[in-house]
């Protein structure tokens, strides 16, 4: 999503309703970071909207991009956030080999999730297709990617082919260099 540098982005500030109408969103995806939304998005602040081509909106606090959105998809956390409040958010793991591939921008695949060293949550705690998960690599300690899976992790396992990821930010795409003016 964020493979070439973001440019000319058209902004305006958010009015009080749609602020709390993007929190409750926010809060709703993200349920576990309701003991920290304070910190992340305080009642009082001027959010930001930033829209950009492709139909594609980051909404920014202070200068700081933290969540971007692809017209209605889910919103989808900056990865300083996720890194900042890691236990918040729902994760797979690639292994080793994918690495290189995620971090230059490829689509995430389900061999990557499936192959030794990756790891996909057991049955009991499956995660449904259109959920934005972090993604962490085989022996790294903070997310490399986030992004919505296209797939339920079951049918990863099991289909083990194709694309199981959809809308990604990753380290050092775009969207992680970016700098709000």
């Amino acid at each position: 999503m964020f493979k070439k540098p973001v440019t000319g982005p058209q902004k305006s500030k958010l009015k009080s309703s749609a602020q709390r109408a993007v929190r409750a969103k926010f809060l709703e995806q993200f349920p576990l970071l309701e003991p920290y939304i304070d910190d992340i998005l305080p009642k009082k602040s001027q959010l930001e909207l930033i829209k950009l081509q492709d139909h594609i909106s980051l909404y920014a606090l202070d200068n700081k991009v933290l969540f971007c959105q692809h017209r209605d998809d889910a919103l989808i956390p900056h990865l300083k956030i996720v890194h900042a409040y890691p236990q918040c958010f729902k994760r797979i793991s690639v292994d080793r080999g994918a690495i290189r591939f995620v971090l230059a921008g490829a689509q995430l695949m389900c061999p990557g999730l499936t192959s030794p060293g990756a790891w996909l949550p057991p049955t009991e705690e499956e995660i449904l297709e259109g959920t934005v998960v972090a993604v962490y690599a085989e022996g790294k300690e903070n997310a490399c990617m986030v992004g919505i899976l296209k797939m339920k992790t079951e049918d990863i396992k099991k289909i083990n082919a194709g694309a199981a990821m959809e809308l990604g930010h990753y380290l050092g795409d775009g969207l992680w260099k970016y700098v709000v003016d």
